[in-house]
């Protein structure tokens, strides 16, 4: 199965210059625990209810802390064509539960989730692709940044 085929198209994006406030607003109606962080029509970053938390919150900073100061900058991402199976390999490697999706012309067209290939067929390697991100540590770890 290719990813553009389980993906969730309807993406809200986040400016680096919002507000933790305003991400966290967007993440409670979106009932999303992420979103994206353009500018210039580029992406720059993700930005996680986590990083919110943990970077945000457990750091002293408050609501109205700019999303540039706790999101994650390495953005990793895949390409709406490739293979589902192979995205979740990539995501239990990488420690993430979320990948933007971009297109060959490196356009943002969606997001997958470990919930978007586990309701579309995928239920046996998202949940090792889970086993695998829930290891302590690795590159996107919170406390690393």
């Amino acid at each position: 199965m290719r990813v553009s085929n389980c993906m969730t198209q309807s993406v809200r994006i986040a400016g680096p210059d919002q507000t933790l406030r305003d991400a966290a607003k967007a993440m409670a109606s979106l009932d999303a625990g992420a979103l994206p962080v353009s500018e210039n029509d580029r992406l720059v970053g993700m930005i996680t209810d986590r990083d919110i938390a943990i970077r945000g919150v457990a750091a002293g900073k408050g609501p109205d802390t700019r999303i540039r100061e706790v999101m994650s900058t390495d953005v990793k991402y895949c390409f709406d064509d490739e293979d589902a199976g192979d995205v979740l390999r990539n995501m239990s490697d990488l420690k993430v539960r979320r990948l933007p999706v971009i297109n060959r012309d490196k356009r943002l067209v969606g997001i997958i989730s470990l919930g978007d290939l586990a309701m579309n067929g995928e239920a046996a390697q998202a949940g090792r692709a889970l086993g695998g991100i829930s290891q302590p540590g690795g590159e996107h770890s919170q406390t690393v940044h």
